[in-house]
């Protein structure tokens, strides 16, 4: 007598399908009912309660989760002090957490919105803040490039926001630390033009060189490399064999800056050698590097 046991296992494999299926389904729902809460944290929840839960993500450090919820108030409550001051908050957030085009844009619908709101001039000062971050990348910190290498765009509009700060909000808390921060940039400006002198004076462009060394002298004015670029100035016109201006910068060094190795006889500019270039994880270096390195072991004797 034969046995017909086929059915009763398709029975059962299809009992096993239904069982799997449901429970996935029954899985399913709860993860999203788990993500639709994560989502949904702050809905319907009081101003003041979610402006809190933000400030405290700020106070931890925790920008993204302070970036969100501070969206998510706006999102709630689109008008209202809180509503301003978390819009404000939100750009900080972006600037902190290195979102530094998310940032700006914030910064500039917030001023465009609210033109005359009492922390205007913060606003202009953070932008000023985010520009001059905007290019302090991975690579510079470890290979150390120099950002008056690098394209001076953003450092430019920094010193642009910091100066609408100084000019239209000079009695706010910001303006004081805005003309430091001028002062910095202005110097990063002139070692800009100081490298390209430099640049053509080792090639023996001396016209070029000393273009750009009175450039930089008529532009930036009491710069931290002014006396250098008169430097530059001597050894280009000494290179074009014009005596009576070559005198000048040399009286004029030496009235500044008398222990300036270019009036000692040294081998200035001190160009860093050739061989450095063959080696990829050497860093970028100037002449100015090597100046700035003898001025700093000066300075501590």
């Amino acid at each position: 007598m034969t046995v017909r046991s086929a059915p009763s296992s398709r029975f059962v494999r299809l009992f096993c399908l239904l069982l799997i299926a449901a429970v996935a389904t029954t899985g399913c729902k709860s993860v999203g009912k788990m993500f639709k809460k994560d989502k949904d944290a702050d809905e319907g929840q009081p101003v003041e309660a979610i402006y809190e839960k933000a400030h405290k993500a700020m106070t931890n450090g925790n920008w993204s989760s302070a970036e969100t919820s501070f969206k998510r108030l706006v999102a709630q409550y689109p008008y209202g002090p809180y509503t301003e001051q978390s819009l404000i908050e939100t750009a900080y957030a972006q600037y902190k957490s290195g979102k530094h085009d998310d940032a700006v844009s914030s910064i500039d619908r917030f001023i465009r919105t609210y033109p005359t709101h009492r922390n205007i001039a913060y606003l202009y000062y953070l932008r000023g803040l985010v520009n001059s971050s905007r290019d302090t990348v991975f690579l510079q910190k470890v290979w150390r490039l120099d950002v008056s290498r690098r394209d001076l765009a953003t450092p430019m509009q920094a010193y642009n926001d910091f100066l609408i700060v100084v000019e239209r909000y000079p009695n706010s808390r910001y303006a004081e630390d805005a003309r430091k921060r001028m002062l910095v940039l202005r110097d990063t400006f002139a070692r800009h033009e100081l490298d390209a002198s430099l640049y053509y004076l080792r090639r023996t462009a001396n016209v070029a060189a000393a273009d750009r060394a009175k450039y930089l002298l008529e532009t930036y004015p009491q710069s931290r490399y002014q006396n250098d670029a008169v430097a530059v100035l001597l050894k280009a016109y000494e290179g074009l064999g014009n005596a009576t201006l070559a005198a000048d910068a040399k009286r004029v060094l030496q009235q500044n800056d008398p222990s300036h190795p270019a009036l000692s006889g040294n081998d200035w500019p001190d160009y860093p050698s050739n061989l450095r270039k063959l080696n990829p994880f050497a860093g970028e270096k100037s002449a100015v590097d090597n100046r700035d390195k003898e001025e700093a072991k000066r300075k501590q004797q």
